[in-house]
C-alpha cells in the first residue's frame, strides 16, 4: 500500500509538472490572449511611448489588436480600409516586400554560399595535397595515411560540434546577428587564405580547425537572423533558402576546383590546390562588405532594450507602419513572456532539456533527422566525389567536372522543397527520400562491378551519385534544420538548436574522417552498400518514431511531442494496413485512426457534421 501511495503521488506530481510545462508553452504561443481589450490598448499605447513614437500610439494599438486575433482583422472597427488592405496584401501579394528585405535575403543567401564553398573546395584539393605533404592515399596496406587525410577533411566539423557551436549564444548576445555573421565570415575568410599557405599536413589541420569557428556559429545565426526579420507569410520560404544556397556554394566550390586545376606552380608547389582552398574567401569577403548595410534584427535590439532602434529596423523591413507595429509589439510581448517564464522555471534550461519527456522527444526527433542528414551518405560524395570518380576510372579533370555536375543537381533540386515541405509535410518527404537514396547508393556500389577502364563504369557511378543527390535535395536536405526549429518549445529553442546543429556537424566530421579507411576496408562497393543500409534504417526510424510537424500550432506541437515513442511506434505499426490500402491499393475513402488531440477534435467535428463514418476507420 505504501508503494502504491508513493507511485500515485509521483504520478500526480508528474501530471502537475506536465500541465505546468504545457501552460508555459501556451503562454508563449500568443501572450496577448491573456489581456482584455482595454488592457491590450493601454499596453500598446505605453509601448509606443517606449519606442519613442507616441505619435504612432494609435498604430501600435491597431497592430496589437491584429496580433492578438490575426484572423479577425476584417471585423476590427478600429482599422481603416487602408490598414486592412495592407493586411490582405500579406496573403495576396506576399512576395512584394521592401527592397531592404530582399537585400537581406541576398546577404543571407551569400552567407549560406560561404558555408557551402567552405565545405566543398577541399574536394578537388584532395587530389593533390596528400601526395605533396607525404601522405599518398595508397600505401602497402598502411592505414595511417587514410586516417590522416580523413582527419584533415573532418577537422572543421569536429571543431564546430565540440567547440565553435557553443560560442553562438555569447557571440549573438554581445555582437548581435550582424556582428556574429561579420566575425564568422571574417574567420572563414582568413582561415581559407591560411589553408592555402600551409606547408605540412598538420599545419593544414590546424588551419581547418579554426575554419570550424567560421562555420559553426554562422550556421546557427543566419537562419535565426532571417526568421527574426522576415514576415510570417514568407518565413518558411526564406528559411529554406539556407539549404538552397548552401547547395549553390557547394557547386561553386566545384567550379573553383575545375577553374584552378590546370594552374601551373609558378615556383609555388601545389599552387592549383592552394588557389582552390583560398578561393572560398571571396564570398565571405562579399558578405562582410554587405552585412552592415542590412538592418539588425529587431528582436536583438529589444533584448538590449533599444526599442526605438528596434522599431526603426522593423520599419525598414515592412511595407507599412501597422505591419511593423504589429510584429514588433508581438515580439516584445513574447520576449516579456520568455523573461517571465525564465524567472519561474524550477531548473535551468539544460536540465529542462533532458528532465521533461516532451523535450526529450524533441531532442530525439531532431537528433535523428540531423544524424541521418549525414549518414544518408550525402557528404561523403560532397567531400570525396572527385576521388570517387577517379576510382571509377575517370581522369582527375573529368572527375572534378563530374563533381560539378553533381553540385548542379544538388542546387537545382533543392528548389522544389520550397513548395513541397509545407504541402507534403516533413515526415512524408523523408519517407519518400530514404528508399530512393538507398536504391541510388546500391546502384552506385554495384556500378563498381563493371570492368575498370570502361566508360559504362564511370557513367553508372556518376548516374548513381546524381540520382542519390536528386532524392536528397528536396527531402533529407531541407527537412532537418526546419524540423529541428519546430521540435522544441520556444523557451529552450536556442539551446535545442545548438544541440541539433552540434549533432549534425559531429557526424559530418565522422563521415569525413572515416570514408578513406572505410573505402580501403570495404572496397568501393561495400562502402556504398554500407550507407545504402543506413538509409533503410532511416526509413524505419522515421516511420515508427518521427511525428509530423507540418502546419501545427505551438500548442498542438506540445501535444504531438508528448506522445511517447512506444505509443507512436505501436500506432504506426497498427496503421500499416491503412497505408497499404490508401497508398498502394488506392482506397481514398478509408479514414485514418486519430492519434493526437487535434486529430481527435477534427474527427469529433466531422462526426457531428455527419461526414465521418466510424466503420471506415483504418484499424
Amino acid at each position: 500500500m505504501k508503494d502504491e501511495k508513493y507511485i500515485s503521488e509521483k504520478t500526480e506530481e508528474s501530471q502537475i509538472e506536465s500541465q505546468e510545462d504545457l501552460d508555459i508553452n501556451v503562454r508563449l504561443a500568443n501572450p496577448l490572449r491573456i489581456f482584455s481589450r482595454d488592457q491590450l490598448v493601454q499596453r500598446a499605447q505605453q509601448f509606443a511611448v517606449t519606442c519613442e513614437r507616441p505619435d504612432l500610439a494609435d498604430t501600435f494599438v491597431k497592430g496589437a489588436l491584429v496580433a492578438a486575433h490575426p484572423g479577425l482583422y476584417e471585423n476590427e472597427e478600429r482599422l481603416a480600409e487602408e490598414d486592412k488592405e495592407w493586411l490582405r496584401r500579406e496573403t495576396t501579394h506576399k512576395w512584394q516586400q521592401p527592397k531592404t528585405m530582399y537585400y537581406l535575403v541576398v546577404c543571407c543567401s551569400l552567407a549560406a554560399a560561404v558555408q557551402g564553398m567552405d565545405q566543398s573546395v577541399i574536394n578537388g584539393a584532395n587530389l593533390f595535397w596528400p601526395t605533396q605533404f607525404g601522405i599518398p592515399t595508397q600505401t602497402d596496406g598502411e592505414s595511417r595515411n587514410e586516417w590522416l587525410q580523413g582527419i584533415v577533411n573532418a577537422m572543421p566539423y569536429f571543431a564546430c560540434s565540440l567547440f565553435a557551436n557553443w560560442f553562438t549564444d555569447p557571440l549573438n548576445r554581445f555582437l548581435g546577428r550582424r556582428g556574429t555573421i561579420f566575425l564568422t565570415c571574417g574567420i572563414a575568410c582568413i582561415t581559407c587564405i591560411w589553408s592555402a599557405l600551409t606547408d605540412s599536413w598538420w599545419h593544414l589541420l590546424i588551419a581547418r580547425a579554426f575554419l570550424g569557428f567560421g562555420i559553426g556559429p554562422k550556421s546557427a545565426t543566419v537562419p535565426v537572423y532571417a526568421a527574426e526579420c522576415t514576415p510570417a507569410s514568407i518565413r518558411g520560404g526564406l528559411v529554406m533558402q539556407w539549404q538552397t544556397w548552401t547547395a549553390f556554394g557547394i557547386m561553386m566550390g566545384y567550379v573553383a576546383d575545375l577553374a584552378f586545376y590546370y594552374v601551373p606552380d609558378h615556383g609555388i608547389p601545389g599552387l592549383n590546390w592552394r588557389l582552390m582552398l583560398g578561393s572560398a574567401c571571396i564570398p565571405a569577403f562579399l558578405v562582410m562588405g554587405q552585412v552592415y548595410f542590412c538592418p539588425e534584427s529587431p528582436r536583438w535590439y529589444m533584448s538590449k532594450k533599444r526599442y526605438a532602434d528596434a522599431f526603426q529596423s522593423m520599419q525598414r523591413l515592412r511595407n507599412a507602419d501597422i505591419l511593423a507595429a504589429r510584429d514588433l509589439y508581438l515580439a516584445y510581448e513574447i520576449l516579456e513572456a520568455e523573461r517571465e517564464v525564465t524567472g519561474i522555471m524550477k531548473r535551468n534550461k539544460a536540465i529542462e532539456m533532458v528532465s521533461i519527456a516532451r523535450n526529450r522527444k524533441g531532442m530525439m526527433a531532431s537528433g535523428l533527422v540531423m544524424f541521418m542528414q549525414q549518414f544518408c551518405g550525402i557528404n561523403v560524395i560532397a567531400y570525396y566525389s572527385s576521388s570517387i570518380f577517379k576510382e571509377a576510372g575517370a581522369t582527375e579533370f573529368a572527375a572534378i567536372g563530374a563533381s560539378l555536375g553533381w553540385g548542379v543537381c544538388n542546387w537545382l533540386f533543392a528548389f522544389p522543397a520550397i513548395f513541397t515541405i509545407d504541402t507534403f509535410g516533413r515526415r512524408q518527404l523523408l519517407l519518400i527520400g530514404f528508399p530512393l537514396m538507398s536504391l541510388a547508393l546500391w546502384f552506385t556500389g554495384a556500378s563498381f562491378n563493371i570492368p575498370d577502364g570502361t566508360t559504362a563504369r564511370i557513367a553508372c557511378v556518376a548516374l548513381g551519385t546524381y540520382l542519390h543527390c536528386i532524392a536528397y535535395s528536396p527531402s533529407e536536405g531541407p527537412v532537418p534544420f526546419t524540423y529541428s526549429a519546430e521540435s522544441f518549445p520556444l523557451y529552450i529553442r536556442d539551446i535545442g538548436m545548438s544541440w541539433a546543429v552540434s549533432v549534425c556537424w559531429f557526424f559530418n566530421g565522422v563521415l569525413s574522417l572515416t570514408w578513406p579507411p572505410l573505402l580501403r576496408a570495404f572496397t568501393s562497393q561495400g562502402a556504398f552498400y554500407y550507407y545504402a543500409a543506413w538509409n533503410l534504417f532511416g526509413f524505419v526510424a522515421v516511420f515508427f518514431l518521427l511525428p509530423e510537424t507540418k502546419g501545427l500550432t505551438l500548442e498542438e506541437l506540445d501535444a504531438v511531442f508528448s506522445v511517447s515513442n512506444r505509443k507512436h511506434a505501436a500506432y504506426q505499426f497498427r496503421m500499416i494496413p491503412y497505408y497499404i490500402q490508401r497508398y498502394f491499393l488506392g482506397n481514398k475513402t478509408i479514414e485514418k485512426e486519430p492519434l493526437y488531440p487535434h486529430e481527435k477534435m477534427s474527427m469529433e467535428e466531422r462526426m457531428a457534421n455527419g461526414t465521418f463514418a466510424p466503420a471506415a476507420a483504418g484499424h
